[in-house]
């Protein structure tokens, strides 16, 4: 899988990001979700994972093509913290080509969502 950077929103050792993949996904690299009410009240499936985003890098969606505002808060936005943040769920990133495009770290990690899905989220 290839990525093309859409957009990040970067302070000190925190990088949320956002990729579109050469097959019309997008790729979320967030924070690693480590709240247990939060994971007690989540269920995923072995093959997905959570990931804790700032709302404001949904902004970059435009870069891909998605234009509007984040209005529809349904999956893959399964939680919205008490900061704000989406807990976004979505298939885990194991493609070794796609992660060695980017660099996540230890505290971070990223899921593919499909493109409908996202689309979903935004009103125009």
């Amino acid at each position: 899988m290839r990525l093309t950077f859409v957009g990040k929103e970067s302070v000190p050792d925190q990088s949320p990001t956002l990729y579109a993949t050469d097959g019309g996904s997008i790729v979320v690299q967030g924070w690693i979700v480590i709240d247990p009410q939060i994971l007690a009240a989540i269920t995923v499936s072995d093959e997905e994972t959570l990931v804790e985003i700032p709302p404001k890098l949904m902004v970059h969606l435009v870069k891909a093509g998605i234009v509007g505002d984040i209005v529809n808060l349904i999956p893959p936005i399964v939680h919205v913290a008490q900061n704000g943040n989406y807990i976004i769920r979505g298939k885990r990133v194991t493609d070794r080509v796609a992660l060695s495009q980017m660099n996540i770290p230890d505290h971070e990690t990223c899921v593919e969502l499909s493109r409908s899905a996202v689309v979903a989220l935004v009103g125009s």
